[in-house]
């Protein structure tokens, strides 16, 4: 039987991570907006070529054209198990479009699931992340040093970077935007009776297996 879920959340919330789990658990497919609209504008299709000219002018790209790409995607064999849309819809008007483009597929959302953050904590969680320049390996000022000081567990490399958006100003700003565009959603999708939350500050293990107790 297939099943169709979104995963709500602010960046940093483990939206990405938690999507991979439940991909492999439950043989669903993860849907990001941003690779399915790289994979269109690389294709050529005509929704392609209508985004690229879009996003080469500097624009958004329309609710019609992301509905149309997501329409598409689902359409997909690997997609017949069902999917995980990460990252859409991010308002109210996108949810309806969504709604209505399932509905004539006679397909439905069985899940949406709001990973809730504490602001303070996903500041703290965000701004301490830095990587190893030469292989990628995470860490965290706080939550995972290196097991020696300045030098990468992994490569033994002693070179590392952090991201120039992981700054405290950044975060607080992609929360505010979070929460005034997710709220309404939230309440969209509560008044049809399919909205769960998870608290996603727990342990990522823990966070996992509520979603799968959510899920069933």
């Amino acid at each position: 039987m297939a099943m169709n879920m979104i995963l709500l959340g602010p960046p940093g919330a483990g939206k990405g991570t938690q999507s991979k789990r439940l991909e492999d658990t439950y043989s669903i497919t993860q849907l990001s907006t941003g690779d399915m609209l790289r994979a269109e504008v690389k294709s050529g299709s005509e929704l392609g070529k209508q985004a690229k000219a879009i996003m080469e002018a500097g624009g958004l790209v329309s609710d019609d054209i992301i509905i149309g790409m997501i329409s598409n995607r689902v359409d997909q064999d690997d997609c017949k198990q069902g999917f995980i849309l990460d990252g859409f819809p991010r308002t109210v008007p996108q949810a309806e479009a969504l709604d209505s483009m399932l509905s004539d597929k006679s397909l439905k959302l069985d899940h949406v699931i709001e990973l809730t953050v504490d602001d303070e904590a996903m500041v703290e969680r965000i701004c301490g992340r830095y990587t190893c320049s030469k292989c990628g390996q995470g860490y965290h000022d706080k939550f995972q040093k290196p097991a020696k000081d300045g030098v990468c567990d992994k490569c033994g490399s002693t070179e590392f970077i952090r991201r120039a958006d992981d700054n405290e100003e950044t975060v607080r700003n992609r929360l505010s935007a979070y929460h005034e565009q997710t709220a309404p959603i939230a309440n969209y999708y509560g008044d049809k009776g399919i909205l769960k939350k998870v608290d996603g500050m727990a342990d990522i293990d823990v966070v996992t297996s509520s979603l799968k107790d959510i899920i069933g």
